[in-house]
């Protein structure tokens, strides 16, 4: 391995500690267990050497935007992530007719906003004997640019897609609006916890649901004080993106 390799592996490690550092402190404030915690590295537009030095760090989780993006990576990077159990989540917007690759690919799917798509995705899992987990998304903010469901919209889709037998329905997902104090996003994760709870007490959804996916590099502490169970970290891990990649 050359210097510049070993300097950029430690430097990925060092991001790796920290983050981790402050899962466990934001944990610790929130009288919760750090192990009930999934650090999601978001890889997107982050090149396999950097996601390989993550893995060495720990990571067994990562987060891809991309279908295709995340294909050719899965390819260069297979034995290492077999040898690791590296998990991969696909957390980006997922059209119908890329939802077969999606299942070949992705452990998980953090981002359903239709039950056209989650039965999509429910007749693939079953054609490839697979039972696929995923989320919910919910656009918390009403924000034009973002997908999602609008609050009122969401347990209706809770109770629809928890029919279904190939697919497992773990919890909702949010992306808040960006905003510098990651307190003013407190009341969007909260709303987010609400939503879930409230389809637990309608008696609409498994006993599998019931987990988090919020919370990102500037606000990720705040997401798990209010309840998040798998936060979405790439920046504090990998820097600042790359979009040319």
């Amino acid at each position: 391995m050359t210097g510049t390799a070993t300097e950029a592996q430690n430097n990925i490690s060092a991001r790796v500690a920290a983050v981790q550092q402050r899962i466990a402190a934001a944990c610790a404030r929130a009288g919760r267990n750090a192990a009930e915690i999934t650090l999601v590295a978001v890889s997107k537009t982050v090149e396999a050497a950097r996601i390989r030095a993550a893995i060495a760090a720990g990571v067994r989780v990562l987060g891809e935007n991309r279908v295709q993006e995340a294909q050719d990576k899965l390819a260069e990077l297979r034995t290492l992530s077999d040898e690791q159990r590296v998990q991969w989540h696909l957390i980006g917007h997922l059209q119908s007719n890329k939802a077969r690759r999606a299942v070949e690919l992705f452990d998980a799917v953090h981002s359903v906003a239709s039950l056209k798509l989650a039965e999509k995705l429910n007749q693939v899992a079953h054609e490839l004997n697979k039972r696929l987990p995923i989320f919910i998304e919910v656009n918390l903010g009403g924000e034009d640019s973002k997908a999602g469901l609008a609050a009122p919209e969401v347990l209706p889709l809770c109770e629809a897609v928890s029919r279904l037998v190939h697919v497992e329905l773990k919890g909702l997902m949010a992306v808040p609006p960006f905003l510098e104090e990651s307190e003013a996003v407190r009341p969007y994760f909260r709303r987010l916890r609400q939503l879930r709870d409230e389809a637990i007490k309608a008696g609409i959804v498994g006993t599998q649901f019931g987990e988090l996916s919020m919370g990102m590099s500037n606000d990720f502490e705040v997401a798990i004080e209010e309840g998040a169970s798998f936060v979405r970290v790439g920046t504090a891990l990998f820097g600042v993106r790359n979009y040319a990649v």
